[in-house]
Order: C-alpha cells, then sequence, then structure tokens
C-alpha cells in the first residue's frame, strides 16, 4: 500500500518525518513542483520522495495536508477517487497579513497567533472535504496537533495520542494500523460528523490536546 502526501508546509513535511523515521515509504507534494522539495528529500532519503501533486493523489492512502483556502482548488483538480482512502489533516483556519486590519481585530481572539478562523456556517470542515472527495473513504487525523509534534510521535516516555474519526471502518482500520506503525496511538472518535469536530483547531473540544500513554 503506497502514500501520497499533498502539502509540504510544517504539517505535510512533519508527517513525511514521521513516515521516515519508521521507514515508510511516501511521495510528497506541493504547488511549486518536485524540484522545490529537494532539501526535504535529501533530509529524508531514501524514504521521502518528491513529486507532482497529481502522482500524490494515485497513492493507494492521500494525506490532504495543505492550507484550508487551496483545498478545493487543489482537490477539485484531481481525478475520481474511486474508494481510495484519503486523509483529511487539515483545519479551518486562514493566515492573516499582519498589516491587514484583520491583524488587530479584537473580536479575534486568534489574531496574535496571525490567524482566523472560517466561518463555515455552522459545519464542520471535514464535511466539506467530504463533499470535495466524493468516492473517496475520508478519514480524520493528524490535524489536532502542533504539526511539529507529527515528527516526535515518542516523548515523555511514551507515545502521543492521535485521534482519527471516519464513516468506514475498514478505512479507519487501515488507518489506525498507520498510526500505530509510525509510534503514535491511535484513539477512534466514531463518526466523521461525531469526530471531526472534536479535534478541529481552533475551537474543538479535543483541538490542540496532547495526550500521552505511557
Amino acid at each position: 500500500m503506497n502514500i501520497g502526501i499533498i502539502g509540504a508546509g510544517a504539517l505535510g513535511s512533519n508527517i513525511a518525518r514521521a513516515f521516515a523515521k519508521a521507514g515508510i515509504p511516501a511521495v510528497i507534494s506541493n504547488s511549486r513542483g518536485p524540484e522545490s522539495l529537494a532539501e526535504l528529500v535529501k533530509e529524508l532519503a531514501p524514504t521521502i520522495k518528491a513529486g507532482t501533486t497529481e502522482a500524490a493523489a494515485k497513492a493507494d492512502i492521500v494525506v490532504v495536508a495543505i492550507r484550508w483556502a487551496d483545498v478545493k482548488r487543489v482537490l477539485d483538480q484531481l481525478p475520481a477517487w474511486n474508494g481510495r482512502i484519503v486523509v483529511d489533516a487539515t483545519n479551518p483556519v486562514e493566515w492573516i497579513d499582519p498589516d491587514s486590519p484583520d491583524a488587530k481585530d479584537p473580536t479575534n481572539p486568534l489574531a496574535t497567533y496571525g490567524i482566523k478562523a472560517v466561518d463555515l456556517g455552522g459545519r464542520h470542515s471535514s464535511s466539506v472535504v467530504r463533499e470535495i472527495v466524493h468516492g473517496a473513504h475520508l478519514v480524520k487525523a493528524f490535524n489536532h496537533l502542533d504539526a511539529r509534534a507529527l515528527a516526535e510521535p515518542e516523548t515523555s516516555g511514551g507515545r502521543r495520542v492521535l485521534f482519527y474519526s471516519g464513516d468506514d471502518t475498514e478505512a479507519k482500520t487501515t488507518v489506525r494500523a498507520l498510526l500505530e506503525k509510525i509510534g503514535f496511538v491511535g484513539v477512534d472518535l466514531g463518526t466523521l460528523d461525531a469526530g471531526g469536530p472534536l479535534t478541529s483547531l481552533p475551537f474543538g473540544a479535543l483541538g490542540g490536546a496532547g495526550f500521552i500513554k505511557i
């Protein structure tokens, strides 16, 4: 079973580091092309290779690790998913231009962190992604921790907990096995509509929760 990672920012690159440490091959991509990932690939060779977004999207398991603002544009351009597993690692936040009025918005408690929550009209983000990746088995995972923690599954004498949720039992079982293989403890939060809102940053009840199993 092969793995593709769409997105090579802090989130995607640290997920790739976790795979590399466990010796799990993956193809990682970004919007600038494989050549721009030379340094990351050099760091994580020979396990992690760079490819186009289209190549990464052909994998059996595709991890979506891009900014929320890019989700629909990027995923809409990809071919049919045909029952493959898509792991949604995104969160509905936008980065704020430090020179914009949003950076000084007193009603936004996240402005000091340089982000703002995206208004989804009462929906949770994975319900939106589910519509975009129609035909895929969608699992929510990798999104509730600081991206830097994803490269270090073992800490403080134990293993970090990663929550996951989804509507397809077989897909969740596959993703849980992957999480365990790279050193995390997988905890099933149930269906996508139950677990997705709980782990979503910035306001999910479990968003940012750093549980460790000793």
